[in-house]
């Protein structure tokens, strides 16, 4: 009896203290956002005053706004990219597509200090400036291969015959492509439209040795913050954590709303 308690007991408590584990620091972070002193360990009291030293600071401002710029214009290069090379490796001979996904799986395995070393280097022997250009340049190549993973395994489970049938019936092949083959796959796409975002979005290691020009993202200037107490890392934490929340919630309440609009329909 004491056992079967036990037994039951144990699975419940390892989840707790892993949730803890993870969560109960970012709840300190949030709830200390919004204290009134410097301080990190010790509440003195309500205040807002982090989250106006925020959006008054300008180099926090041009971070977020560095950021987001190269995340989106990543995103919207890479997934492009990569979802016309994915489609391209499925129609590829079985030895030649073994050879390119190897390849593309390169950049995935290799650590990111080997990317931006690597980077480095190729921007210095083609005396580019080192700045915004060259951050883009390099979030495009380390998100294309995610992009490229994540579109496979649809492209794979895709009818060969869907296509043909198409362009039998008349289309275009870019017809066919936009119509009928990217419609199929754009679970994939989204996918790995998000993994690219997410990657570019929380890069450091590479951003670091591939910009230059006074030019950071926000893992750069957190970086630079963290070497002393400034609470406003924890206001600007704060308010990533809620809006990718926010996003969490809308991504997976919008197909519950869609499932219901087909019950209702059928």
């Amino acid at each position: 009896m004491r056992k079967s308690k036990y037994q039951k007991i144990m699975p419940v408590a390892m989840i707790v203290i892993t949730l803890l584990f993870f969560y109960l620091p970012i709840i300190l972070m949030m709830v200390f956002s919004f204290n009134s002193s410097r301080s990190l360990t010790s509440w003195s009291g309500f205040s807002l005053q982090w989250y106006q030293n925020l959006f008054k600071d300008r180099d926090i401002i041009s971070a977020v706004t560095t950021t987001v710029s190269i995340a989106v214009i990543s995103t919207v290069i890479s997934t492009i990219v990569g979802t016309i090379s994915a489609i391209g490796i499925s129609n590829s001979k079985p030895i030649l597509k073994e050879v390119i996904l190897t390849i593309n799986n390169l950049p995935i395995l290799n650590p990111d200090i080997v990317t931006a070393i690597g980077l480095m280097l190729l921007f210095s022997s083609m005396s580019i400036d080192k700045g915004f250009l060259t951050m883009l340049l390099a979030h495009i190549a380390f998100c294309i291969p995610y992009v490229i993973l994540s579109v496979l395994p649809k492209l794979r489970r895709l009818d060969a015959n869907i296509a043909e049938a198409a362009l039998d019936l008349g289309a275009t092949p870019w017809q066919a492509l936009i119509k009928v083959i990217v419609p199929q796959i754009m679970p994939g796409i989204i996918s790995g439209a998000l993994i690219a975002f997410t990657m570019s979005f929380d890069d450091f290691v590479i951003s670091y040795f591939v910009t230059g020009n006074g030019v950071k993202n926000i893992s750069i200037l957190v970086y630079t913050m963290s070497k002393r107490i400034n609470p406003t890392i924890n206001a600007l934490s704060t308010i990533m954590i809620v809006i990718v929340t926010i996003i969490l919630i809308v991504i997976n309440i919008i197909p519950l709303f869609k499932k219901k609009e087909r019950t209702v329909l059928e």
